[in-house]
């Protein structure tokens, strides 16, 4: 196989250490470069020291990996160290970059304007934050901090803020940038993706080793998650037949488990879907709060298929908001089937969506009996011509079920969008959802 090229992740900042925040950037970084075939061998989280950083820093560059990225660490405070950690590590002096302190003292300007503020007082975190290794690149600020690229030899470092949306945004930059593209671009390897639901990991890890495996030179992963499996089949030019094989082989052991091949997620696919027979979708959600909704809503363009949800957590919110009867209350209860059907032709009629999902279930730890325990979940689709109901018992702990719940409702709009009817208002026909 083509040698990938191989990183590490260095995470900062104490309050990550002392569980204040939660470290988003590692799982963005892991995915982003996996996606360019690199081989991320090492995460490590240190606290704002800058013997902690330096520390952290020379141990993965000693693991010789070619590329180091960091995270965090590059504010105007004092506990702000990590550019001149890189700085003291690779042996560099610290020099004021004119160009990037006049690019920032033009933002911070405009936000002491916006808020009424002496711009006076960011003088010197302008400075600090225009302070530079020197020899290195720097990447534009998307907030007010800028990136640096350095080289170290033959491996490359990559210094980036910490905030998520600053950081994501910062890494398009810098897999663009001439030092470090061609090192992204020397291990690239097609890929086959197969997505499955409703299929046990262990089903799966068997069928992949009667299938042979990877003895045909392909490199397989095979990772649960959300309820989900992802297969990532890797391979190269020699091993292209062997990854045919092993994905035809899932396909045909699999069925309709296997939902989708590729990179597309699930929320996607339930749009596209939607979106191309010119239906829209409203959510009814009680245990799950609005999780189904956000899912959707965190794909761009999907306001012109998600017409709204409601959060129908009190029976007297499901009674108000969306007409589940009293009757269907007393006698089933909230958790039933009864109550989830009623949830979405509820959120149907009032929103005046064409589909509409519900959600009700008990998450735990508490409110569970014998006849409902922790874990059951109704669900509900309500759709021209193809109604769809589903009841889960989902193990774990709240998270958990509240996460697979949404999956699963996610899923149970895909299946019934997929065996819609093209006719708007058709009477819908009550069908289960094997499988599913």
């Amino acid at each position: 196989m083509t040698a990938r090229a191989r990183a590490a992740v260095l995470v900062t900042g104490s309050e990550i250490l002392l569980g204040r925040i939660t470290d988003m950037n590692s799982g963005f970084l892991a995915r982003a470069l996996e996606r360019h075939g690199v081989r991320v061998e090492r995460f490590l989280a240190v606290d704002d020291a800058q013997e902690s950083l330096e520390s952290g820093l020379s141990t993965l560059l000693r693991g010789g990996v070619d590329l180091v990225v960091t995270s965090g660490g590059l504010g105007p405070t004092h506990d702000d160290r990590t550019v001149a950690a890189v700085a003291a590590v690779t042996g560099r002096p610290l020099e004021l970059s004119e160009p990037t302190l006049a690019r920032i003292d033009e933002i911070v300007a405009e936000f002491a304007r916006a808020r009424g503020v002496d711009v006076a007082d960011f003088a010197e975190g302008n400075r600090k934050q225009a302070l530079v290794p020197h020899g290195a690149d720097v990447l534009a600020p998307i907030g007010t901090a800028p990136g640096v690229v350095v080289v170290h030899g033959e491996q490359r470092i990559v210094v980036l803020p910490g905030p998520p949306v600053e950081l994501a945004r910062m890494w398009a930059d810098a897999e663009r940038h001439p030092l470090i593209a061609p090192l992204l671009a020397r291990g690239q390897q097609p890929r086959r993706v197969l997505r499955l639901y409703g299929a046990p990991e262990s089903a799966i890890a068997d069928a992949f080793a009667e299938l042979g495996g990877d003895a045909g030179g392909t490199e397989t992963t095979i990772c649960a998650t959300r309820s989900e499996i992802e297969v990532v089949i890797r391979y190269d030019e020699d091993s292209t037949a062997a990854a045919t094989r092993l994905a035809d082989g899932l396909r045909e052991r699999f069925g309709s488990r296997l939902y989708t091949e590729g990179e597309t997620r699930l929320e996607e696919l339930v749009l596209d879907a939607l979106r191309g027979r010119g239906l829209t979708l409203a959510t009814a959600e009680s245990c799950t709060a609005g999780l189904v909704a956000s899912r959707l809503a965190g794909v761009p363009g999907a306001s012109d298929v998600l017409v709204g949800g409601i959060v129908a957590y009190a029976n007297g919110i499901k009674h108000d908001l969306l007409g589940v009867s009293e009757e269907i209350l007393a006698r089933h209860g909230a958790v039933s089937p009864e109550c989830a059907r009623a949830m979405a032709e509820g959120a149907r009629a009032r929103t005046g969506a064409d589909v509409a999902v519900s959600v009700t279930g008990i998450a735990g730890p508490g409110g569970g009996t014998p006849e409902k325990p922790v874990g059951l979940v109704y669900l509900h689709v309500a759709a021209p011509g193809a109604a769809r109901a589903a009841e889960r018992r989902f193990p774990g702990p709240r998270e958990n079920v509240r996460d697979w719940s949404a999956t699963a409702a996610l899923h149970l709009v895909r299946v019934a969008v997929g065996s819609a009817t093209e006719t708007r208002g058709d009477a819908p026909s009550l069908r289960p959802a094997p499988g599913l």
